[in-house]
C-alpha cells in the first residue's frame, strides 16, 4: 500500500510578517566569523563567542567596536554572572541561549543571496524593522519590499533589531508594544 503525501500550499495563506529577517542581500553582510564563533563556543568562552557573534553580525551599538576586545569580553562576562545569579528558574539566559545561536548564524549563512526564492509569496507581507538596526538588515528590507508582490514595509524609530522582542532577562531593550498595534492592524485587515 502507497501512502500518498499531503502537499503543502501557501495559497490560502492570508498573510505574514518579519521583523528583519536575517537575509543577506548582495554581499552586505560576511559570515565568515562563524568558525571563530563556533571555536569559542567549543572552548568555553561565551562571552568571547558573544562578542565574536554580535561584531559579524554587526548588533551592537557603535561603541562596542571602539572598545578594546578584553574589556568587552570583562563586562559581558561579569554580565552574564549577574544574569545567571538574578535568573528565574524558567528564565534562559545568554549563558544558555549562547550556544544555540550557532544554529541561526548558519541559516543566515545558508540563506545568503536567495532573495529571488521569495517572489513566489503571493501573501500580503509586512516587514518591519527598526531605524538603529544595522545596514544590512535595512538592505535586505528594502530588496524584500521590492521582490515581493505584496509587501509594505515599516521602520520604527529609536527600534533596534531586538526591537519586537519582549523584555525579558535576555533582552531588557524590547519594546513589543509599539509593534504589537501595527501586527493588529496588519492581520485585521488582512
Amino acid at each position: 500500500m502507497r501512502i500518498k503525501r499531503p502537499t503543502r500550499s501557501f495559497e490560502s495563506l492570508i498573510g505574514l510578517y518579519a521583523y528583519e529577517p536575517a537575509l543577506i542581500v548582495g554581499g552586505s553582510a560576511s559570515t565568515a566569523f562563524l568558525p571563530r564563533y563556533d571555536r569559542e563556543i567549543t572552548q568555553g568562552k561565551i562571552a568571547s563567542a558573544l562578542i565574536t557573534g554580535m561584531k559579524g553580525a554587526q548588533l551592537g551599538p557603535p561603541v562596542f567596536n571602539a572598545m578594546p576586545r578584553w574589556l568587552f569580553e570583562l563586562i559581558t562576562t561579569m554580565t552574564m554572572k549577574q544574569e545567571d545569579k538574578n535568573a528565574k528558574a524558567d528564565n534562559v539566559t545568554m549563558k544558555t541561549l549562547a550556544p544555540t545561536l550557532h544554529y541561526d548564524f548558519q541559516l543566515v549563512a545558508q540563506m545568503a543571496e536567495t532573495l529571488k526564492n521569495f517572489q513566489a509569496i503571493r501573501a500580503e507581507v509586512l516587514l518591519l524593522g527598526g531605524s538603529k538596526s544595522p545596514v544590512w538588515l535595512k538592505v535586505a528590507l528594502d530588496a524584500l519590499v521590492r521582490t515581493l508582490p505584496h509587501a509594505r514595509r515599516i521602520e520604527f524609530p529609536g527600534l533596534d533589531h531586538g526591537g519586537s522582542s519582549d523584555i525579558s532577562s535576555t533582552n531588557r531593550f524590547g519594546q513589543p508594544e509599539i509593534v504589537a498595534p501595527e501586527l493588529r492592524q496588519f492581520f485585521a485587515e488582512s
